[in-house]
């Protein structure tokens, strides 16, 4: 089913983009470390799944405040894109920032995070919740004030002996891992594009399965 909300989403050379209509902003953050230290890490999933929807658009990240920063337009919609410079545990910095520059609703900001409460691949929307311990998602409640804001929660599983879930997030994929991981972060990348053009809730009546 997703496939056919891919072929959309590649296939559009829509006026959006080449008129001067207003579009409505969302802001995409993919969270992450920066470094290669942390490159092919769970830790960093978020980052993968927005380097994926720059790849699709041909549009590049580049350094900014708090923040590598690009966009596209699709169908109406800006898409702003970010991967914080903060580091995991000031995630809310950048994310604040750019909502304010950007003048985004707080119904429009999507974050993209790795969650080891769901199965390897398993992805799911959630619209509001507490931070469920991730340093990252904790930073970013903080700054908004509240957790009414949508996630895009990406499995990495719990796969981790007792004490050693830090080395666990901050691992590289297996080789099993790595050999299913591009089909799932497409499912994700489409997520993403879902939530801002077909709404939140036929996104999670559609792919929360």
């Amino acid at each position: 089913m997703f496939n056919i909300l891919r072929k959309l989403f590649l296939a559009d050379t829509t006026s959006s983009e080449t008129q001067n209509e207003p579009t409505v902003n969302y802001l995409i953050v993919g969270l992450g470390n920066i470094g290669k230290d942390y490159e092919n890490t769970r830790h960093n999933i978020g980052f993968d799944v927005v380097d994926l929807l720059a790849e699709q658009r041909e549009v590049n990240f580049n350094l900014d405040r708090h923040a590598f920063y690009t966009h596209f337009k699709f169908k109406g919609r800006t898409f702003h894109m970010i991967k914080p410079t903060t580091y995991m545990n000031l995630s809310g910095k950048a994310l604040k920032h750019w909502q304010t520059k950007l003048k985004v609703k707080q119904e429009n900001i999507l974050v993209v995070v790795d969650d080891i409460a769901l199965p390897f691949g398993k992805i799911r929307l959630k619209l509001k919740g507490s931070a469920g311990g991730h340093n990252g998602l904790k930073d970013i409640e903080a700054k908004l004030g509240n957790q009414q804001y949508a996630r895009l929660r990406f499995g990495i599983g719990d796969n981790y002996r007792k004490g050693q879930q830090v080395q666990y997030v901050l691992g590289q994929w297996t080789s099993k891992e790595n050999e299913e991981l591009p089909i799932f972060c497409e499912k994700a990348a489409e997520m993403v594009i879902a939530f801002a053009t077909i709404g939140a809730q036929r996104t999670m009546s559609q792919y929360n399965k």
